[in-house]
């Protein structure tokens, strides 16, 4: 059985979004794409909360979103509870955010990193688990309202 994974991103992450999904779809796993769906210009924030929401239902295992910068994606994604989105620019990073904070979405600064990167970034993610122990108990401190 394959991993389901929803993807958004808004025009600026739209080029890399395209080359991720392809790498993922080669990897076998099964691609939801939540838009956008071309380089007009598009606001992040419908693109996060339909992935964050695939997160949620259970749609999808997990989620993979880029803008510009990442923060603004990151920040709507965030706003649902449930979610840990974590804003990744390092394989490292990515790792730290599944092991230490159970992170269920990718978050990629598409003008800020490399297709090389993102895609170290991606694998990491996808393969990394959750180490739980200590770090359980801090997870369940998040979401409090």
């Amino acid at each position: 059985m394959s991993i389901s994974i929803s993807i958004g991103s808004d025009h600026a992450g739209f080029e890399l979004k395209k080359q991720i999904i392809d790498y993922l779809k080669n990897k076998l796993f099964i691609v939801i794409d939540k838009g956008c769906f071309s380089e007009e210009r598009a606001d992040y924030p419908d693109f996060a909360h339909h992935t964050a929401e695939s997160v949620i239902t259970k749609e999808s295992e997990f989620g993979i979103l880029m803008c510009g910068s990442g923060n603004g994606i990151n920040m709507t994604a965030n706003k649902h509870k449930g979610i840990r989105a974590a804003l990744c620019w390092t394989s490292e990073i990515a790792a730290m955010a599944r092991q230490h904070n159970d992170a269920n979405v990718l978050v990629l600064p598409a003008r800020y990193i490399t297709i090389s990167e993102a895609l170290k970034c991606v694998d990491v993610f996808l393969s990394e688990k959750f180490e739980g122990g200590r770090h359980q108990e801090r997870i369940e401190k998040i979401d409090l309202l």
